[in-house]
């Protein structure tokens, strides 16, 4: 008979719902029941760091104050951070086509959910093909709830298998290669790392460090891990936060037509307000 794997601090189901109250309240993130393994393997660590030695006196700790910047690194541990340069790629050529249309205008482009930066840097090496130079007249805002990601995103270094995809003149034009102890490595080139500027920010929080209006807004595989009131909601601050000719870039498995009916589709996940419901001041 196969026994079960001993757990080193004991989980039960009570810890596991007082995470997700938890993390819906401080981040709007919903997690399933089947992310209940997921929980404990990321939190585990959090307990190994903090020196505390049962879940249930970790979460008392934390709702008690007691445990200093820790809400910081329990919302770190259970946010989720997949990215890559040029992910969703057809969303690209549709930004170049936008920004060109505006080759006379200073831009303003959010991105919203940043992670290390790949996404942002993707937009930045975007507008500069448009406009083939590297100092364009554009402001990139890269924001996340995730400090740690944003430290990432901010430094602008990777591993060099993070563009094996990349075209090897886009590779050479926007990045240097590290030598040395730098060996395997790459790290965006200067100009390209002042056209972003990365922020933290909680879409959950009463006020936003930011206030547009945006040219482009990128909020893509985020809205997923929000229910349907959360995502009305921040969708709905949005909005005024858009040019009446911005567009918003949204997740492949992402519908925002179902929670505002302020947008229209454009393209493919990609929507612009419905003129229909801006108000005439802004048209």
């Amino acid at each position: 008979m196969k026994s079960e794997t001993v757990k080193e601090f004991d989980f039960t189901r009570g810890d596991f719902e007082r995470v997700r109250v938890l993390i819906y309240q401080r981040a709007g993130i919903s997690l399933a029941d089947s992310k209940q393994e997921m929980v404990y393997s990321r939190l585990a660590r959090r307990l190994r760091a903090t020196g505390i030695a049962s879940f249930e006196r970790y979460l008392n700790e934390l709702e008690g104050g007691r445990l200093g910047e820790e809400w910081e690194s329990f919302t770190n541990a259970l946010t989720t951070n997949l990215t890559s340069f040029f992910r969703e790629a057809h969303h690209f050529p549709l930004l170049a086509e936008h920004v060109r249309a505006r080759r006379d205008e200073p831009l303003t482009i959010w991105c919203s959910a940043s992670s290390t930066g790949e996404e942002p840097y993707s937009i930045a090496m975007t507008v500069c093909e448009a406009f083939n130079t590297l100092t364009p007249k554009v402001e990139i805002i890269a924001t996340d709830i995730d400090t740690n990601v944003l430290a990432v995103g901010e430094r602008g270094v990777y591993a060099i298998d993070r563009i094996d995809k990349m075209a090897p003149e886009r590779a050479r034009r926007f990045f240097l290669r590290g030598k040395g102890e730098q060996e395997g490595m790459v790290r965006v080139r200067p100009e390209l790392r002042q056209l972003v500027t990365f922020k933290h920010l909680n879409l959950l929080a009463d006020k936003w460090p930011l206030t547009g209006p945006f040219d482009v807004i990128f909020c893509r595989n985020v809205m997923i891990y929000f229910d349907k009131a959360t995502q009305r909601k921040i969708l709905s601050r949005f909005v005024p936060l858009m040019k009446p000719d911005a567009l918003l870039f949204a997740g492949h498995s992402e519908n925002f037509l179902y929670v505002s009916d302020a947008l229209k589709l454009r393209g493919k996940t990609v929507y612009e307000l419905d003129p229909r419901r801006v108000p005439r001041d802004r048209q």
